[in-house]
């Protein structure tokens, strides 16, 4: 996980986003080790506000969605165990929603660098909340995001898939037309809409309000997974998992938060969140999921999702100061796999 500061896009200097960061560590850190990169800066803040199991570590940065700018990592299982690469794509800070993101483009080979890992340069712009897998070939995304302009223009959707295919290990990749309404920070990630629970069963963003936008969004998404077969030929189950009602920036929320520069993302009051439930993160041996303090809407989507998740605990963490700045607790994390660094003759993935 990253510590956010950025006060172009998180209010009253950060500090509530900060809590809601300290809040999700923890949840996590009771089903496994979490380490925060701080700016070296803020090094001495973060340490001070996270529980002493929560590991701080100096990691610079713009701004601290480590699932987008952190690497995304490789496994491959033999006869010696478990070894572990990690690819560090490129990344434009989604498109240009930041003016400055020299530090952010360098967080996932600092990562790695860190770790001991291999790192594999991935040949095109994608940040790790756009895609999902399985872990048996199968890739969830979207047109909307990963066919966007500012993204990687010059290649075709067939380019795309090829790169997915040869530095992901998977073999199937099933395009979402859009993602969840309001989502124009990230273009539609899948990460707010769709997800797997394990493979061949998607979890998926459902409205039945026919006025809402995402009622369209929902059942189109939910036509493609119903025609789909993933990598090894499965017909895919769905899950719905209920959104909450739609929900907006309050004047208090913006009113604290600098401009942005020309042509950057401004956070405006009456403005549609792109709140999901299904932005949650899977621990080992628990689930850590968003709440918005709306107790209804709350209360279903954790019944579903531990119905989804019978063997694991559900962890319900209040979230919207996250949501405020754009994303959530999938958004903020990223999972590193434990295993012995990859012998890198063994990667044959070097022709694109």
């Amino acid at each position: 996980m990253g510590w956010p500061s950025r006060p172009d896009n998180w209010r009253d200097g950060a500090r509530p986003g900060q809590q809601a960061f300290v809040d999700v560590a923890k949840a996590i850190s009771r089903f496994e080790p979490v380490t925060v990169g701080a700016d070296p800066e803020l090094v001495s803040q973060a340490r001070a506000a996270l529980p002493p199991e929560v590991e701080v570590v100096g990691i610079p940065q713009d701004d601290s969605w480590f699932r987008d700018t952190g690497p995304l990592f490789l496994v491959r299982e033999g006869a010696d165990g478990r070894e572990v690469a990690g690819v560090d794509w490129e990344f434009n800070a989604w498109g240009g929603l930041y003016g400055d993101y020299s530090k952010d483009v360098k967080i996932a080979s600092a990562i790695l660098e860190r770790e001991g890992i291999p790192c594999i340069p991935g040949p095109m712009i994608l940040e790790g909340g756009s895609v999902h897998m399985d872990g048996e070939g199968t890739l969830l995304t979207t047109a909307e995001c990963l066919l966007h302009p500012n993204r990687n223009p010059g290649l075709s959707q067939a380019e795309i898939e090829a790169r997915l295919m040869a530095f992901l290990g998977v073999t199937r990749v099933i395009w979402l037309p859009r993602g969840l309404v309001a989502d124009t920070d990230t273009n539609g990630h899948v990460d707010n809409i769709a997800c797997f629970a394990r493979p061949g069963v998607v979890v998926l963003a459902w409205s039945d309000d026919a006025e809402d936008p995402q009622y369209e969004r929902s059942r189109e998404a939910l036509a493609v997974l119903e025609a789909a077969v993933d990598a090894r030929g499965r017909r895919l189950e769905v899950v719905k998992l209920p959104q909450g009602p739609a929900m907006h920036y309050r004047e208090e929320e913006t009113a604290s938060i600098e401009r942005a520069g020309a042509g950057e993302m401004d956070r405006v009051a009456g403005t549609r969140l792109a709140g999901a439930y299904i932005n949650f993160y899977i621990c080992n041996g628990g689930v850590v999921m968003p709440g918005w303090g709306i107790p209804d809407a709350d209360a279903r989507a954790k019944v579903v999702l531990q119905e989804v998740f019978p063997d694991r605990e559900v962890v319900q963490v209040y979230t919207r100061e996250i949501l405020l700045g754009g994303g959530n607790v999938h958004c903020i994390t990223q999972q590193q796999p434990l295993g012995k660094p990859a012998a890198m003759g063994g990667l044959a993935i070097s022709a694109l």
